[in-house]
């Protein structure tokens, strides 16, 4: 059985983001799109672009809003223990 390569612990920080903002806009775009257009073949070839526009935006706002995010939730959340 091989193992798979994994990124450094560093990079834990940008890849979560990544992952998160990737599935939530995947979610978003969809829906907003199915909205406009409906089921039809038109979804299916704008689906894609408005996917990866809102992506593209969404990462770097993530990545500028998740620290005030985790402070916020610190304020409002009692720490464990």
């Amino acid at each position: 059985m091989t193992r798979s390569r994994k990124l450094p612990a560093r990079y834990g920080a940008l890849v979560t983001p990544l992952i998160l903002s990737g599935l939530m806009t995947l979610i978003v775009s969809g829906i907003s799109t199915l909205r406009v257009l409906g089921p039809t073949p038109a979804f299916l070839q704008s689906w894609p672009g408005a996917w990866g526009l809102t992506w593209l935006i969404a990462f770097p706002v993530l990545l500028l809003a998740l620290p005030m995010a985790r402070r916020l939730t610190a304020m409002l959340v009692a720490p464990a223990g």
